[in-house]
């Protein structure tokens, strides 16, 4: 009886064991098949070896061993560094030119199936294809050219890459390393052209000072003559008003001779008291009118017979 009641406990474990075993194996499934996919980014699900679908953010399961996922694509945006090809211009100049793509997964299902290797393929395109441009430019156009070329490589590996689910947004040049001597050469050409440049603006800086010289001596002048004309105006306007106020002085000194009505004795008086003032000066030829000599005559006759009698003998005053 207790060996009958041991073995229906031993098979009692063994079952919850067996029980629990199996519970822990479809919890491990569950577990290892319940799929996160984060945010821009893209899982390709495969089952049994032929594509299913794509699945994109959020939560999933996949059928245990009948599903799996191939692969796990990025939708940002990627950047490619390769390394510097060796290029050649149209005029034979061999160089090395660096690039770094920008690109992007924008259908992830032919970029899984679509070539083997995208990485590498966009590598060799890019290297070929940076090649048939520079083949095409000299050594001068394409140092001054990268937005041209940089333009050109990507429209055209955008065009090849769009089977592959892959969009080009930009290509840039980032090193462009010529030869030696190139570079020697292309330094001694700055060197002359900066000291040319140099050289025009000194000779631009002495043309201007010697222009803004003349022009300050041109104004200089200008105001000089400005000033003497004006100079000139003044005096003229003050000698006009001087001959005015005199010619006023002696309309006003006429006009008071005939208000007082003064005869013919008193006029001949003042022009007589006049030529005195006159005598007075450095003159050595003085005019007389007729008037003022005949009453020089006069007033000479008269001075004499004033003086008359003095001139007689003591006895000629004694009769008298």
């Amino acid at each position: 009886m207790f060996s009958l009641i041991s073995s229906f406990m031993i098979e009692g474990v063994l079952s919850v064991i067996a029980i629990g075993i199996v519970a822990l194996i479809v919890l491990i499934l569950i577990i290892r098949n319940v799929v996160v996919v984060p945010q821009a980014h893209v899982y390709v699900i495969e089952r049994l070896g032929a594509y299913k679908q794509a699945w994109h953010t959020g939560l999933h399961f996949k059928v245990p061993f009948i599903d799996r996922v191939a692969r796990r694509i990025s939708l940002k945006e990627i950047v490619a560094d390769f390394q510097p090809q060796f290029v050649i211009t149209k005029d034979n100049v061999t160089m090395q030119i660096d690039t770094v793509l920008f690109y992007q997964v924008v259908d992830p299902v032919l970029y899984c199936y679509g070539i083997e290797d995208p990485i590498n393929a966009i590598d060799n395109l890019s290297a070929t294809t940076l090649r048939n441009i520079i083949g095409d430019l000299e050594l001068d156009e394409t140092l001054t050219s990268r937005d041209t070329i940089n333009q050109q490589m990507r429209i055209l590996l955008d065009e090849a890459t769009d089977p592959w689910g892959i969009k080009v947004n930009r290509v840039e040049l980032k090193n462009i390393i010529p030869p030696q001597d190139i570079q020697t050469a292309m330094e001694r050409q700055m060197k002359a052209e900066r000291e040319k440049r140099e050289s025009i603006l000194i000779a631009e800086g002495k043309k201007e000072s010697q222009i803004r010289i003349a022009e300050g001596e041109k104004e200089a002048a200008i105001l000089r003559a400005d000033a003497k004309r004006e100079q000139a105006i003044r005096e003229a306007d003050g000698q006009a008003q001087a001959i005015l106020m005199i010619q006023k002085a002696r309309a006003e000194g006429l006009a008071m001779i005939k208000d007082v009505q003064a005869d013919q004795a008193v006029i001949s008086l003042r022009g007589l008291e006049t030529m005195e003032k006159v005598a007075d000066g450095r003159a050595t030829k003085i005019i007389i009118p007729s008037e003022l000599q005949s009453l020089a005559t006069a007033g000479l006759t008269i001075k004499e017979m004033i003086q008359e009698p003095a001139d007689l003998p003591e006895d000629s005053k004694s009769e008298n």
